[in-house]
């Protein structure tokens, strides 16, 4: 199967060179580019993209507002935002993973790390594996103005396994890794990460982990 990849940067070099590296994969196909946010919003309607490489600082439009809007779109549902940055401290990386993006990836990733970036997201997983990311995330949600916090009983529609898996997803364990800690299958874990996904009502497992912090289950410095 094609993954649709959209690309949204203002800057046209960027788009060529990230265009240049995308289409060296038989799997990928770049079905548009957007030098807005507002572009990108339009285009991952009508290009009918699977993901979107969306950088943050752009006119009429910033990554953070389009990412926002394509991910409350339930005619998008399927659509996967994965946030392009040249500094992986910036706060607004946070903030886009809270609007519903998928993850992450830094200007300087190798051809290789991007490739791999898009077919993650595109898979459903989130490009969050990294321990500092989780720190990142813990620290954004536990500061001053972390915005809405969802009580902790939204997690009362999971089994105690789902909990036990979501923690985990918190914490930054692959399935596999997930599946070697509880002395599962590897398809089991992630059966209950699905599971847990669907109750929850979000898109991917990047979302998982920001509940898992919004609501207390796993907290700054926990390392599991």
């Amino acid at each position: 199967m094609t993954i649709r990849v959209l690309l949204a940067d203002d800057q046209a070099l960027i788009r060529t060179g990230l265009r240049g590296i995308i289409e060296t994969a038989p799997d990928l196909e770049v079905v548009g580019e957007a030098g807005t946010g507002r572009e990108a919003v339009q285009l991952a309607r009508s290009a009918r993209a699977d993901v979107v490489l969306m950088d943050i600082r752009m006119p009429d439009l910033d990554g953070l507002q389009a990412t926002r809007l394509i991910t409350a779109d339930d005619d998008l549902a399927g659509v996967r935002v994965l946030i392009l940055t040249t500094f992986e401290l910036d706060e607004y990386v946070l903030l886009a993973l809270r609007a519903g993006a998928s993850g992450f990836l830094g200007k300087g990733a190798t051809p290789a790390e991007l490739i791999e970036g898009i077919r993650t997201v595109a898979d459903g997983d989130a490009l969050l594996s990294a321990r500092a990311t989780q720190t990142l995330i813990a620290r954004f949600l536990t500061s001053a103005d972390p915005g809405p916090q969802p009580n902790a009983t939204v997690l009362d529609v999971l089994t105690d396994r789902e909990r036990e898996v979501l923690a985990l997803v918190a914490l930054g364990l692959s399935n596999e890794e997930i599946a070697t800690r509880l002395f599962l299958a590897p398809s089991t874990a992630k059966t209950h990460v699905n599971r847990a996904m669907t109750k929850l009502g979000v898109r991917d497992r990047a979302q998982l982990v920001v509940i898992a912090y919004q609501t207390g289950l796993v907290r700054p410095g926990d390392t599991g």
